[in-house]
């Protein structure tokens, strides 16, 4: 093959050129192991390799991708193999090319390469030239076995992937596809932006350049819109994930489905794309289906093919919230959203609280609130218990952050490390007073109110500023609630404060524990009178009575708490199944608010998260 028939037939295709999906998780789910040298198998079992070949050519598939994505020196290093670079690549890529000659089918081999899995300086100490030998090296085997292009795919560090371009032109003249890997906040892993990519491989001498790995295909459609923006002319690829995974029984699961891949198909190729594909968790099922909707189009892509994909307003709201945060995803479509509250540890171990985020997650929760040292007792960091439940139990968080206690530098750092720790989910609030806490004698100053540290986060740091106007290298993704009282002792006081936080740019609210959905509903109707309807997310509190001293407790001590008589009574008569009657009458107070609230905001009482998993999983 010439090194330009590839991009002859980029050329003269109507509709996309279709690579194959990803080659790690069918060999897994053959048996292979995700700690064992996939590239090995090439030598080891080669009939295996060459199976899946066989089903993504079947399954439509223009190019398949050699098995030789980590066939580097560095990363075959690992397994003792570095001295073996040459011979594994050039046996992935015999071993497609039987596959392609058994087919009798018209499909280009693609030598598949990888990152280096080592970072380069100054992030690491391999120098970018020792990179781009170690490129230099697989490709030159790839190239010499007879490949018909090359595939630079899921790069995290953009210097990296240049590095491999230059390589690939040094050591041939074949066409080079360069794709990078995003994280969810649609940045690179070292914070590059989908139009500085665009920017940088444009320039790179890849022709073509795109994304890949990542989120499902809604984040790649996002991205390649704008990398199309950034570069124009460039001829673009799409090859996303099946999805986010999740580890189910022990096993990596994707959620994507084939059909929602074949609608993105038609949907990457309205928005400039000419090649697609799968990666992880994608299957030659998901390959099937975008075949099938690309040959429905024979003259190419119609102006409205991306409709298939998103709602406009979906897109837009999902824009509007911060894509990153999976509660303002589901939020924007619709979804009623079950919040619980968690208190840190007061001391090292978290593993109780992780055990109760579990259960809570298997129940349905949607998101997790972990509060910061409620009742002014020393507990751990939140930032940390937040990280902890995000990496170990997989759902999301929402950050309490008071104001009081931080001066103006403090809340801005903590904001920018709450970003870097990927926390999206902000809950604004003054916060208890010290005087009533383990140390009265702390400090207790604050330079903003709640609605201020709004202002500041919607209007300064989502726009890529602090507070004095400096630039903080790009817009943070917060999605930001605030706290309500919808029984306060001053009525017009507390609409007033709303009202404030509205303007601020809060995102959602969640209430105070509401024994009264009436006398709730009465409030809203009162704020709508003065300023219109409230169209912001009310997360409406539920605490669940436990004991009679518990319930007494609350009604006579509590500020903003009133409990019926017929309830207490309810409590009283229940006797030792006291707990189980308030997870019943929580229950009956969810179905009164749901006229007006878009999820609720659950309060664990005495680490009782069984009975909370009871109220989620009833609230599904």
């Amino acid at each position: 093959m010439t090194p330009s028939k590839f991009l002859d037939l980029l050329d003269q295709s109507p509709s996309p050129l279709l690579s194959d999906g990803a080659m790690g998780t069918m060999l897994n789910a053959r048996g292979a192991s995700f700690e064992a040298c996939f590239d090995l198998l090439n030598l080891s079992h080669p009939a295996l390799v060459a199976e899946v070949h066989r089903e993504y050519i079947e399954s439509g598939s223009n190019i398949i991708q050699t098995n030789t994505f980590g066939a580097n020196r560095y990363k075959l290093s690992a397994h003792g193999l570095e001295g073996k670079v040459a011979e594994i690549n050039r046996a992935g890529v015999e071993l497609a090319r039987r596959v392609v000659a058994a087919s009798f089918k018209d499909v280009l081999v693609a030598g598949d390469v990888g990152p280096l899995g080592v970072r380069l300086a100054p992030f690491g100490r391999v120098q970018p030239e020792q990179a781009r030998q170690a490129f230099a090296e697989q490709i030159a085997a790839l190239a010499s076995a007879g490949v018909d292009l090359i595939i630079l795919e899921t790069f995290s560090d953009l210097l990296e992937l240049s590095e491999a371009v230059l390589a690939a032109r040094q050591e041939c003249e074949l066409s080079v596809v360069a794709s990078m890997s995003f994280t969810r906040d649609d940045r690179t892993l070292l914070g590059d932006s989908p139009a500085r990519v665009a920017r940088v491989l444009a320039a790179s001498g890849a022709d073509v350049i795109g994304v890949n790995c990542s989120g499902g295909p809604a984040q790649i459609w996002r991205i390649l819109r704008q990398m199309r923006q950034a570069a124009p002319a460039a001829q673009l690829s799409a090859m996303p994930n099946a999805g986010w995974p999740e580890q189910v029984g022990g096993r990596i699961m994707y959620p994507a489905n084939p059909d929602y891949f074949g609608e993105y198909a038609l949907a990457f190729c309205e928005a400039g794309a000419r090649l697609v594909g799968g990666c992880c968790g994608t299957t030659p099922a998901h390959i099937a289906a975008m075949r099938l909707a690309l040959d429905s189009l024979p003259q190419g892509c119609g102006p409205s093919v991306s409709e298939l994909a998103m709602p406009a307003e979906v897109e837009e709201a999902l824009e509007q919230a911060g894509v990153a945060s999976p509660l303002a995803q589901k939020l924007a479509q619709g979804k009623f959203v079950v919040s619980v509250e968690m208190d840190p540890p007061r001391g090292l171990s978290a593993h109780k609280l992780l055990a109760g985020a579990s259960l809570l997650a298997e129940a349905g929760a949607d998101v997790i609130n972990v509060a910061d040292s409620p009742m002014a007792r020393m507990r751990m960091s939140p930032w940390a218990v937040c990280d902890l439940i995000h990496r170990q139990v997989g759902v999301d968080t929402t950050l309490h952050f008071p104001t009081r206690g931080r001066n103006l530098l403090r809340v801005q750092g903590d904001l920018l490390a709450a970003h870097a720790l990927g926390i999206r989910n902000i809950f604004v609030v003054m916060g208890d007073p010290t005087a009533i806490g383990d140390y009265p004698d702390a400090m207790d100053n604050y330079d903003l109110v709640p609605s201020g540290l709004i202002k500041l986060i919607k209007q300064s740091f989502n726009l890529g500023l602090d507070h004095a106007g400096v630039d903080i290298g790009q817009p943070t993704s917060f999605f930001v609630g605030c706290a309500l009282n919808l029984a306060p002792q001053d009525i017009d006081q507390e609409i007033k404060n709303l009202q404030r936080k509205v303007k601020a740019g809060a995102d959602f609210l969640l209430t105070q524990p509401v024994f009264d959905p009436l006398a709730a509903a009465t409030f809203l109707q009162r704020y709508a009178d003065r300023y219109g309807p409230l169209d912001l997310p009310v997360f409406a509190g539920v605490l669940p009575l436990y004991s009679v001293r518990h319930t007494t407790f609350l009604h006579n001590e509590v500020p903003g708490i009133s409990i019926s008589e017929s309830t207490q009574e309810r409590i009283r008569r229940a006797g030792a199944e006291a707990p189980w009657e308030g997870v019943r009458i929580a229950l009956e107070l969810v179905e009164q608010m749901k006229p007006w609230a878009r999820g609720i905001y659950l309060m664990p009482q005495f680490g009782r998260y069984d009975l909370a998993a009871e109220i989620v999983e009833k609230c599904r």
